[in-house]
């Protein structure tokens, strides 16, 4: 298989194969978490570090069962209690935690850029769980994983991605991936919620929903980031909602067998109607998440034997 990555840091890097690498093995472990024994042993012995200096539900969890259902000593670190709350810089965080001899690093992080930085001062295989607005690559990789199981390919479709563009990395990530495996992505939102560079991204832009979400063969939500926003990008939650919320009026413009995906949290009745979310018919939102736990553990199985492989080299030099 061909997955020549270092560290996975963003889409941006990856090769079209090394996005199929890391699908084709995922759907492996898609039939390992179903089964009765969900565990395996590629990763025993190694040691998995957890950083997040973000809140996160699904990532972290899902890191941390993909790491221990696959025989890794997973450790969280509680940033929010750490030393960098008394001052410690994050290259000094960095040179501390390369001194204990870690060999997967999951980091997430506030501001974009940091986390490369980071990996440029360790000697393990470090996995971006989000930097900014920047990228959040295994949200990607399950999204797309998603899209595969339930399109039965991942290539020719016609991707709607709905909501805030601007401060999002899942779209940024989305965007890069699903351009790479030649699908035609759409952006829906207002004006104030777009990137100032769209047009450097190979996507069509649309400010009405409805005109966007034409025949399209995936509708993409994305959760509104309060946190990041300084200022009024929308007149109200109200308001938002009914001119970019998802309800049933507005997806009858998408293709019938078009399916609905929400990397969560949802704020339900504000970016998504609550009942098309439960749509066990049309939202694979649950999907995702099971995608999820099978996409880090490829990730790092991947990863991890690329740093076996490169600790190798020295001692036969």
């Amino acid at each position: 298989m061909t997955f020549r990555q270092k560290h996975l840091l963003g889409i941006e890097g990856l090769h079209p194969d090394e996005i199929r690498t890391v699908l084709d093995l995922s759907e492996k472990y898609v039939d390992l978490n179903r089964s009765a024994n969900k565990h395996g042993d590629v990763l025993k012995g190694l040691t998995q570090i957890n950083m997040f200096f973000e809140n996160s539900t699904r990532t972290q969890s899902s890191f941390e069962i993909a790491g221990k259902r696959l025989g890794a000593d997973v450790m969280n670190m509680a940033m929010q209690a750490s030393s960098i709350k008394k001052g410690e810089t994050l290259i000094d965080t960095a040179l501390t935690l390369n001194a204990m001899h870690p060999d997967l690093l999951v980091v997430r992080h506030p501001h974009s850029g940091a986390v490369n930085l980071l990996a440029e001062k360790v000697n393990c295989a470090v996995l971006n769980a989000g930097d900014g607005k920047h990228e959040h690559p295994t949200q990607a990789l399950l999204d797309a994983l998603t899209i595969r199981y339930a399109k039965g390919r991942l290539h020719r479709l016609s991707v709607a991605i709905c909501g805030d563009i601007a401060h999002s990395r899942v779209a940024r990530s989305n965007i890069l991936l699903l351009g790479k495996m030649e699908n035609r992505v759409r952006l829906i939102g207002p004006p104030t919620l777009m990137p100032a560079e769209i047009g450097a991204f190979g996507v069509e832009v649309f400010e009405d929903m409805e005109e966007g979400l034409k025949d399209v063969d995936v509708v993409m939500m994305l959760r509104l980031q309060k946190e990041r926003m300084d200022g009024g990008f929308i007149p109200s939650e109200r308001e938002y909602y009914h001119r970019y919320g998802l309800d049933a009026e507005k997806l009858a413009h998408a293709k019938p067998d078009a399916i609905i995906m929400h990397p969560g949290p949802m704020n339900r009745g504000v970016e998504i109607d609550g009942t098309l979310a439960d749509d066990i018919n049309r939202s694979v939102i649950q999907d995702q998440v099971e995608m999820g736990v099978a996409v880090r553990m490829a990730a790092m199985e991947l990863l991890a034997k690329n740093l076996e492989a490169a600790r190798k080299v020295p001692e036969d030099a």
